[in-house]
């Protein structure tokens, strides 16, 4: 963890497990949408975030817009930015039409809210989004290298050059998305992202960092023999 330079942030909506990562003083920030809201069993998504902001109240958060018009979006974007000076709004890069939220991205960035630009895959996203932010305003592109590497394609050449075309803005912040392993997190520091999500279970395999492959390969096999013998098997 002391070797480590990126801004690891913990992806989840599990209160507890959010509270249990903000103590242990690895974590410095918080990402949330409503798929994993859903996924908890969350139904009152205002109650849900504002006990989140209870507890956490000195490192970022980001809380998603729902709604697929624009306009309401924008509403809704204004109304999470007064929860705290630590919210970020998460706002996707399109709505479900594919129309691009660009306009309101611009509008919001300006006003001074903190945005959380998400689903991004696409370099040419990373351009237009970069552009549209407010080069005063603390900002977020939230690139999901992990997607990207499902499609077949090596996301680190990728997300350097989301790196490098997001260097225009001097406030925008690139973030490893939906990372796979513990192993991404090395991969977004060396592609010199800013921040790197990580779900509990992720998190847990950062204490692996460094560990004696040797001694990894003796618990492994104790592991096997282990359960084994639990489970009562014979031949």
């Amino acid at each position: 963890m002391a070797d480590l330079t990126i801004k690891l942030f913990a992806d989840g909506a599990d209160l507890d497990e959010m509270v249990k990562a903000y103590e242990s003083g690895n974590i410095q920030g918080f990402t949330t949408n409503p798929t994993l809201m859903r996924a908890a069993g969350i139904t009152d998504y205002v109650a849900f975030a504002k006990k989140v902001l209870e507890k956490i109240t000195d490192l970022p958060i980001s809380f998603e817009v729902f709604s697929d018009e624009l306009d309401e979006m924008e509403r809704q974007a204004k109304l999470i930015a007064e929860w705290g000076d630590n919210v970020y709004v998460k706002i996707p890069v399109t709505n479900t039409k594919g129309v691009s939220t660009a306009p309101i991205i611009e509008s919001l960035s300006k006003a001074g809210v903190k945005l959380n630009v998400t689903a991004v895959f696409t370099e040419a996203q990373v351009e237009w989004i970069t552009e549209a932010l407010d080069a005063g305003t603390p900002s977020v592109i939230s690139v999901f290298a992990g997607r990207v590497a499902n499609t077949g394609r090596d996301p680190m050449p990728h997300m350097k050059r989301a790196v490098e075309i997001a260097k225009k803005n001097p406030k925008a912040e690139v973030l490893w998305a939906s990372p796979r392993e513990a192993l991404n997190i090395i991969q977004a520091q060396e592609c010199g992202c800013h921040i790197i999500t990580a779900t509990p279970s992720i998190l847990g395999q950062v204490k692996n960092f460094g560990k004696d492959l040797s001694q990894f390969s003796l618990e492994t096999v104790k592991m096997f023999y282990d359960d084994a013998s639990s489970a009562g098997y014979t031949l």
